[in-house]
């Protein structure tokens, strides 16, 4: 199989990638197609034992040598500008780590193989990111949840990261008087509630009336994989860890294009 086969299905990820990583599209695609010319020049070569997703190495060699200028940071973007602006404030090698494992799925594993950096270091990135992200999007949160305990724990996560939790929710009906009285920036979400109603309903009520980021955390994913709304891009199965909370937290929270709107 001829090279370009190899790498012809990873390539619109890759420029994806790309285009967040330097917060423009002409100048993320400029990268690489510099990137693949140096494979077609023989500069750059693929280790045919490695997967085609190595293009992202190859990328990122191709990124370094050029000293990495990719923005002018001599300015701050501007209020609202959306989740590229927001990534430009993050410092280069941060902002690698955290888009290769929040926005392409890689492993902090599989991220310091394309890095060329050991999964300490990876980690340590990815956390300096996380707080940066933390620290600029607090935002008002709800939570659905019947269980006292697991309440506590995940109002605790949340109050940790800089967020207010502005009540806490143990039944479809108590959920939507919350709204009523406060909108919520971020809810969090679990799915069987006390009284035998549903969070999923809760949070399909509160995505008619407003457009806000839902994480749904529950012992029983299989429920919202049935294809039907709200779909969950964020789905967090109890029982949890403190750090997968928290990395959901940040990623619905960046990524959520209504914020933009609302802090335009």
């Amino acid at each position: 199989m001829s090279l370009l086969a190899r790498l012809a299905p990873h390539l619109p990820y890759v420029r994806r990638y790309a285009r967040a990583l330097t917060g423009d599209q002409g100048v993320g695609d400029a990268y690489v197609r510099a990137a693949l010319e140096a494979l077609a020049a023989g500069e750059r070569s693929l280790d045919p034992g490695k997967s085609p997703r190595v293009a992202y190495h190859v990328f990122h060699a191709i990124w370094s040598s050029t000293g990495a200028q990719l923005e002018d940071l001599s300015s701050e973007p501007a209020a609202g500008a959306g989740p590229s602006a927001r990534l430009l404030k993050i410092a280069p090698r941060s902002r690698q780590a955290f888009l290769l494992t929040a926005l392409e799925g890689f492993t902090p594993n599989e991220a310091a193989q394309i890095l060329d950096a050991d999964f300490a270091e990876v980690e340590q990135l990815i956390a300096t990111a996380q707080a940066e992200i933390d620290a600029e999007l607090a935002t008002d949160v709800l939570i659905i949840e019947d269980e006292p305990v697991i309440a506590t724990d995940i109002q605790a996560l949340a109050s940790e990261l800089g967020h207010h939790v502005i009540d806490i929710a143990a039944t479809h009906a108590e959920a939507i008087e919350a709204v009523a009285r406060h909108r919520p920036g971020l809810v969090l979400a679990d799915i069987q509630l006390a009284d035998g109603s549903s969070g999923v309903d809760a949070a399909r009520e509160i995505l008619d009336r407003f457009d806000v980021p839902v994480i749904f955390i529950t012992a029983f994913p299989e429920r919202l994989l049935t294809g039907e709304r709200p779909e969950p891009t964020f789905l967090i199965t109890k029982p949890f860890q403190p750090e997968t909370v928290k990395a959901a937290i940040g990623q619905a929270l960046f990524f959520h294009p209504a914020r933009d709107a609302q802090a335009a």
